[in-house]
């Protein structure tokens, strides 16, 4: 499993890159394996100001349907489009093809007070 050092991670297992005011959002590869093969991506929340720790989605597996938790208070500006089409790609690139969301946040020093991947690692073991 990996966890780039520039991203920051929540106890929900998202991870969020912040470039300016706008971070992206998406599943950890520790989630991903968990879940399993990934085979829908609900995300209805476009266009809507919501704050951290709301559900913004879910995730349907095989075996399991999981909710998504917004890391960070603000408003979702994107949804990925290629997860509709191929949700799988959560599974095989859940740092980069796989990203769910965009969003414009209302505080970006809310990210900094998120774990780096040295503490996510040691939560996860």
């Amino acid at each position: 499993m990996t966890f780039p050092e520039t991203l920051r991670y929540t106890k929900d297992h998202e991870w969020i890159k912040l470039e300016g005011d706008i971070a992206t959002i998406g599943v950890t590869d520790f989630a991903q394996q968990e879940l399993g093969d990934i085979v829908y991506v609900e995300i209805e929340s476009k266009g809507k100001a919501m704050t951290s720790e709301t559900v913004f989605g879910s995730v349907e597996a095989v075996k399991t349907v999981s909710d998504l938790f917004l890391p960070v208070s603000g408003t979702i500006t994107e949804i990925n489009p290629g997860l509709e089409a191929n949700p799988e790609l959560v599974n095989t690139d859940p740092y980069g093809e796989g990203w769910m969301i965009k969003m414009k946040v209302d505080n970006p020093a809310d990210v900094e007070k998120l774990m780096d991947a040295a503490a996510y690692q040691k939560m996860v073991g």
